[in-house]
């Protein structure tokens, strides 16, 4: 690979969203990948309470943080970043349902990232109590998808 192709592969990189890019040609790698710049910063969190007009030595009483879900809840979270799919084609029946049984290794949906469809499986057996998210939607990582309560 020559320095013309390197620099092509450094300009493509700097113009696009890609963060990396690694290419093979014959027994030569070359792997280009760039830091994000931007710093993540947290949506601000609002208090349940009013300042006080004057200082004061009364309390302030703060939200209570969310109740713990059920143990036999578990929440099914995306794997990546993409959009969500309920059936393999738009005119194809939904992978699952609510109320119905699945198997481990049994598909839950398809999330579409880099225009590459990966399957979604589950993780053991059991029920599926809610699907979180609507069809052809996107989905973060880490994102509650489905709520399966395992079978005992």
């Amino acid at each position: 690979m020559d320095i013309t192709q390197i620099r092509k592969l450094i300009r493509l990189i700097q113009s696009s969203d890609v963060t990396e890019i690694e290419v093979t040609q014959g027994d030569q790698t070359v792997r280009i990948s760039r830091q994000n710049t931007a710093v993540p910063v947290a949506p601000p969190v609002a208090a349940d309470y009013s300042p006080p007009a004057a200082p004061s030595t009364a309390p302030v009483t703060v939200a209570a943080p969310p109740a713990e879900t059920n143990n036999e809840e578990h929440q099914v979270t995306s794997p990546m970043v993409g959009t969500f799919y309920t059936a393999p084609s738009p005119d194809a029946e939904a992978f699952v349902s609510v109320g119905q049984k699945v198997q481990k290794g049994e598909t839950l949906c398809i999330i579409e990232a880099m225009k590459m469809m990966n399957e979604i499986e589950a993780e053991y057996s059991g029920v599926v109590e809610a699907i979180l998210v609507e069809n052809a939607t996107p989905v973060e990582y880490g994102q509650p998808i489905f709520v399966i309560t395992p079978l005992a």
